[in-house]
């Protein structure tokens, strides 16, 4: 308890920000469960739900969130430390929709009503929210969605499906985009609500993927009723709210850390089997090791600019192309080094080591999709920075 009290006490801004990375190492490295570091799945609510409640109970949760809503108020140079000693540290992902994404939008642009009601609850661990973005056909073209909601009385009556909802099936409660007029439009014609899934008319579907895991859902919403009170920002003005969090989004998956981690696997792999002092290996080891720290230091090029409160425009988009396309060019190279035991899942004895070498192929597949595929960002980029024609 006294030390609960110490952490939400202290003015971590105060702190240079050398200060507070030695902090939040020693935190890290004190608090998060051995068992948990560096999983190479995605755990369920279950199993990290003891961390989350540390987290929350110690005052950790949510670094960017203001101190009156139960976070730790920190500047944006010292949010960056904290994720990348989180990451460093090894932590599993917990449910962090509410955490990166709707509570941060609720407390930019929410009601005073909305923020005292749906806050608490994501800290103390009883709502735990996912994405409802993506349809079948609307994916990187998120306006072409087709989910409707209808207005009966006082509340929206909600029709459709969603897709690639990612661990939805632990999930009790989604932000959505919704269509509520169909005469305008496709941008025009959007909504950002709230659903609470805990009620008839939700299906929630598993979807298992090329590497055996299930972490993303199909949704379908059947007469799913949600009360306007939840309607986040003005009627059909939905796709301004979303723009917010997709560049958000956009951020972080351009953070180097999946490569930077797979590049060193492909090391203990290359060691183990002999493979580094094959000279044309080398070779191919040097270049992907200059890719993983040209694509770091695009990301601190951006990071730096956070840390100063700047902003970025269309940019960002080359900023994913380069991490998520590195992080494929890594494990490709994972598989050739580990010959025949690159065929087979799970683990597999290098040397004497157990090295994991297919899923981590098999998983960055998706990265170069979700988030805005490349091609998309490379449209993006063409039009908006090149300013060539579309």
């Amino acid at each position: 308890m006294a030390e609960q009290q110490a952490t939400r006490q202290t003015d971590w801004n105060a702190l240079s920000d050398d200060e507070f990375r030695r902090a939040a190492a020693d935190f890290f490295a004190a608090h998060v469960p051995p068992h948990l570091r560096h999983l190479s799945r995605r755990a369920r609510w279950a199993e990290v739900k003891p961390w989350y409640l540390t987290l929350s109970q110690q005052g950790w949760l949510v670094p960017s969130w203001p101190r009156e809503w139960g976070g730790m108020g920190l500047s944006q140079s010292k949010v960056l430390v904290y994720l990348e000693e989180l990451e460093r540290s090894g932590a599993p992902r917990v449910m962090d929709q509410g955490l990166m994404n709707i509570g941060p939008l609720l407390i930019a642009r929410g009601t005073d009503e909305q923020r005292r009601r749906l806050l608490p609850p994501i800290l103390s661990g009883e709502h735990t929210w996912c994405q409802g973005y993506s349809e079948p056909n609307a994916g990187s073209d998120l306006a072409s969605l087709r989910t409707e909601a209808r207005i009966e009385g006082d509340e929206f009556v909600i029709n459709g499906q969603k897709i690639w909802t990612s661990v939805a099936f632990d999930a009790n409660h989604m932000f959505a985009l919704v269509r509520t007029d169909k005469t305008v439009k496709k941008q025009a014609g959007i909504s950002f609500v709230m659903i609470d899934l805990r009620q008839p008319g939700v299906t929630v579907r598993p979807i298992r993927n090329i590497a055996g895991h299930e972490e993303l859902c199909e949704v379908f919403l059947d007469d799913v009723r949600t009360p306007l009170s939840n309607l986040v920002g003005e009627l059909n003005k939905g796709w301004d709210v979303a723009k917010a969090l997709l560049g958000f989004e956009r951020i972080w998956s351009g953070s180097p850390r999946q490569s930077m981690l797979a590049l060193l696997r492909l090391r203990q792999l290359a060691a183990a089997s002999g493979k580094a002092e094959d000279p044309v290996f080398a070779d191919k080891l040097a270049q992907v090791t200059m890719d993983v720290l040209d694509s770091a230091a695009a990301y601190e090029h951006f990071a730096q600019i956070m840390r100063t409160g700047g902003s970025f425009g269309f940019e960002v988009s080359m900023l994913k192309i380069w991490a998520t396309e590195t992080c494929q060019r890594v494990t490709e190279l994972m598989v050739e080094a580990a010959g025949d035991l690159g065929t087979l899942l799970g683990e597999v004895d290098v040397q004497g080591q157990a090295i994991d070498v297919l899923y981590p192929f098999l998983d960055c597949r998706a990265f170069t999709i979700y988030g805005g595929s490349s091609q998309v960002q490379r449209n993006i980029l063409a039009k908006n920075v090149l300013d060539l024609p579309s």
